[in-house]
């Protein structure tokens, strides 16, 4: 696994501060992506914490805290653009993923309306089981994913997928 340390801006709407001292929740998702920067083996902790950001097997993931949600951190991967004039065909395939995959791991796909880039957000409850090496686990699963989709989905052509929009599929027992 590689990751780096992403330098660029935090994102709109995202906290320029921390909250004052004394806020156990924010006491948590610092003491989370502390763990989170050891398991990359991320030296500079302080700029983590404050970008909250890192790029994960090439992927720009923001790691986030937001006051409306104070038990949970958010993990946000950018999978990358779509090719253009498949924006339509790949909002439907997004759609189909959130009801048939990502629902149950409190995560949802996206576009980002301003780029056209595909986003993964999953909240993550910052429960005392989820640790550093969970995160880590974490981060390389939707990495795999995101090189699914931007191998197999954000650049195929449109036939490719017709049979599940059209019910063609079978479910499988496992």
């Amino acid at each position: 696994m590689s990751a780096v340390m992403n330098d660029e801006e935090l994102p709109e709407g995202a906290e320029d501060d921390a909250p004052d001292g004394g806020d156990p929740d924010h006491e948590r998702y610092i003491e989370l992506l502390t763990a989170l920067c050891g398991e990359l083996d991320l030296p500079d902790v302080q700029s983590v914490l404050q970008s909250r950001r890192v790029e994960v097997e090439g992927f720009s993931v923001i790691v986030d805290h937001v006051t409306n949600d104070p038990q949970a951190m958010y993990i946000q991967f950018d999978y990358g653009i779509t090719t253009a004039g498949r924006t339509l065909s790949i909002f439907r395939l997004m759609l189909e993923s959130n009801l048939l995959v990502y629902a149950q791991d409190q995560a949802q796909l996206g576009l980002d309306p301003d780029t056209g880039s595909t986003q993964l957000i999953v909240r993550v409850p910052m429960t005392d089981d989820i640790d550093g090496p969970w995160l880590m686990d974490t981060l390389t699963h939707y990495a795999e994913h995101g090189r699914y989709w931007k191998d197999h989905l954000l650049q195929a052509p449109d036939d490719m997928f017709e049979a599940i929009s059209a019910g063609d599929y079978l479910w499988l027992r496992a």
